[in-house]
């Protein structure tokens, strides 16, 4: 069901998340800027590159900026949409990613990788204790040595007044160590909230607050 990135409200008779993300994606010929994620380059950019992990990979932004740097990357998401352009972006961009197709809340990718990074994996259409299993499941994809970044959204921009889901709880960086549950073979490196100018889409000047895990299984 996961797909990085905060997503606008469509209609709640859409039933799947393979639904709600491909009509998500088809009313747009694109998405997001294609940039990478800022808390993902500030806890990636001084890494020794080896094998990624890229959870939600949506467009392929974070995707191709890893394999620019050295990176062997997987890329997932659950929307095929997203993903055909993410590969069509990767060869326009000269790099190679591999690309796969998961509803993480059901399968997800095989092996353990160098860097797991999982960037605000915010779903209107999550059930209850989904996005802690794909957390925790993110957690054991981690090769030993390896770093698992956890990236999310804190709560709404300053200017969004008129919030699209009233009863939502945004997980804290507490939330995010909690799904986890580390034991003595993991250590916390990073735990941060971070506040940024974030515009609307009007241009009204604006400010939106995101919190960032990072966390190193140590054997």
């Amino acid at each position: 069901m996961w797909h990085s990135g905060a997503a606008p409200v469509h209609s709640a008779a859409m039933t799947t998340a393979e639904e709600f993300w491909e009509t998500f994606y088809q009313d747009r010929d694109q998405v997001w800027s294609g940039k990478v994620n800022p808390l993902l380059e500030r806890e990636v950019r001084d890494l020794e590159p080896g094998t990624a992990l890229d959870l939600g990979c949506a467009e392929g932004g974070d995707a191709i900026w890893l394999a620019r740097r050295g990176w062997r990357v997987t890329g997932v998401d659950i929307s095929a949409t997203a993903l055909a352009r993410a590969a069509a972006r990767a060869e326009q961009a000269g790099v190679e990613i591999a690309f796969e197709r998961h509803d993480l809340a059901e399968t997800f990718p095989a092996g353990r990788f160098d860097l797991v990074s999982a960037q605000f994996l915010h779903s209107p259409v999550e059930r209850d204790g989904e996005r802690d299993t794909v957390l925790r499941r993110a957690k054991d994809a981690v090769a030993p040595g390896g770093v698992l970044v956890v990236g999310g959204h804190a709560g709404w921009p300053t200017w969004q007044h008129d919030h699209p889901h009233q009863d939502h709880r945004f997980p804290t960086t507490a939330d995010v160590l909690a799904a986890l549950d580390l034991d003595q073979d993991w250590v916390v490196e990073t735990d941060d909230v971070v506040e940024r100018e974030h515009n609307s889409p009007d241009g009204e000047p604006g400010t939106r607050t995101d919190n960032v895990v990072r966390v190193r299984r140590l054997r």
